[in-house]
C-alpha cells in the first residue's frame, strides 16, 4: 500500500522534465545563448567581428558583476536596490582621493572601495538591526547617493585618472572587464560553493530561524554580504570609469541595477531566497548582452528589448516558484 501510495504521489514525465530543465537552469541559458549568437550572426555577419564581440564583452562585464554580487544577497531573500548607485559612488571617491587629495592611484582604488563597503555596511545594519525592509533601506539609499553623487562633482563628469598600468588593467585595457568579470565568477562561485561562507548564507536564506538556533551568525552573514554586493558594484563602476576615461554621476544607476537583478533571476536566483548561482548569474548576463547588442545591429527599438526581457523574467519567476513549490512539498512528504 505505501509502495502504491508512493506511486500516485509522483509526479508526470513533464513536470519532471519541466523541473529537471529548471534545475539545470545554466545549461539552458548556455543553449539560449547560444542560439542568439547563431541568430544574429546569421541575420548580420558583423555580430562576430571583433569590434562587436569587444563592444559585446564590454557591456557584459559591468552587469555580469554587478550581478554577482546581487545573487549573494537574493540567496538571503534580501535585495540591494542602491547597488546601481554605488556603481558611480566609488569611482566618485576614488577620484576625490586620487585628484583632491593628491593620493596614489592604488590607495584611491581601494578607498573607493572602502566606501562602497560602507554603504553595504549601512544597508545591512539598517536591515538586521534596525528590521528595515530591505527594498526599502536600499531604496532611501539609492537616492541618498544619487543625490550625493552630483553633489560631490558639482553635477559635471571628471576626467578619470592618468595613463597608468593600474588603469591598463582595471579597464583601459579592451578586454580587461571581462577578465574581471571571469576572475570575479571564479572567485565567487568558491566563495559561494566551497566555503563555509556560502554554506552559511545558503542555510541562512533557506531557513533563517533554523540557522540562527544551529549557531550560524545570520547578522554577520547579511551584513556581509550586503557589503560584498556594493563592493562588487563599486568596483564595475571604477572598471567601467577607466574604460571610457570619464568619471560620471549619472552611470549605472536604475539601468545597471535592473540589468543585473533581470540576469540573476534569469539565472536561477529567485528573490524568495534560499538557493542561487553565480555562474547562472552570469550567463543570465551574456544572454542579455546578446539580446541588446543584436538588437542594436539591427536597429530594433529599445522599447521592443525592454518588453521581451519583462517576459522573460515574468516566464523564469513562474517556472523558479513552481520548482520551489515541489521542493517544499518535496520536503514535507519525506
Amino acid at each position: 500500500m505505501a509502495t502504491q501510495a508512493t506511486a500516485e504521489k509522483r509526479p508526470g514525465f513533464f513536470p519532471q522534465l519541466l523541473e529537471a530543465l529548471v534545475r539545470r537552469q545554466e545549461a539552458g541559458i548556455l543553449v539560449v545563448s547560444v542560439g542568439l549568437i547563431l541568430y544574429f550572426y546569421l541575420r548580420n555577419p558583423a555580430f562576430l567581428t571583433q569590434g562587436n564581440i569587444q563592444t559585446l564583452a564590454q557591456f557584459m562585464a559591468a552587469t555580469a558583476i554587478v550581478a554577482s554580487g546581487l545573487v549573494m544577497v537574493m540567496i538571503l531573500g534580501e535585495i540591494d536596490l542602491s547597488v546601481g548607485q554605488a556603481f558611480a559612488f566609488a569611482p566618485i571617491v576614488m577620484w576625490i582621493a586620487y585628484d583632491q587629495l593628491l593620493l596614489v592611484l592604488p590607495l584611491a582604488v581601494v578607498i573607493g572601495l572602502l566606501a562602497t563597503a560602507a554603504v553595504g555596511l549601512v544597508n545591512g545594519v539598517m536591515r538586521v538591526f534596525f528590521g528595515v525592509p530591505s527594498f526599502v533601506a536600499t531604496l532611501g539609499m539609492f537616492f541618498l547617493l544619487g543625490g550625493l553623487n552630483v553633489i560631490l562633482v558639482a553635477g559635471f563628469p571628471k576626467p578619470a585618472p592618468e595613463a597608468s598600468w593600474l588603469k591598463s588593467a582595471l579597464g583601459a585595457y579592451p578586454y580587461a572587464g571581462i577578465m574581471w568579470a571571469l576572475v570575479i565568477l571564479a572567485f565567487m562561485h568558491v566563495l559561494l560553493n566551497y566555503t563555509r561562507w556560502g554554506m552559511h548564507t545558503f542555510a541562512t536564506g533557506g531557513n533563517f530561524i533554523g540557522a540562527r538556533e544551529a549557531g550560524i551568525r545570520v547578522d554577520r552573514i547579511r551584513i556581509g554580504n550586503f557589503m560584498l554586493c556594493s563592493m562588487l558594484g563599486g568596483f564595475a563602476g571604477i572598471l567601467e570609469a577607466m574604460r571610457i576615461n570619464s568619471i560620471d554621476p549619472l552611470a549605472g544607476g536604475a539601468e545597471i541595477m535592473f540589468l543585473a537583478i533581470s540576469a540573476a533571476v534569469i539565472g536561477g536566483t529567485p528573490l524568495a531566497g534560499g538557493i542561487g548561482t553565480v555562474f547562472g548569474a552570469f550567463l543570465g548576463a551574456l544572454a542579455l548582452s546578446v539580446l541588446r547588442n543584436g538588437f542594436t545591429l539591427q536597429g530594433v527599438s529599445a522599447f521592443t528589448f525592454n518588453v521581451i526581457l519583462g517576459i522573460t523574467v515574468l516566464i523564469v519567476m513562474v517556472l523558479n516558484v513552481y520548482v520551489i513549490t515541489r521542493l517544499r512539498k518535496g520536503r514535507r512528504v519525506t
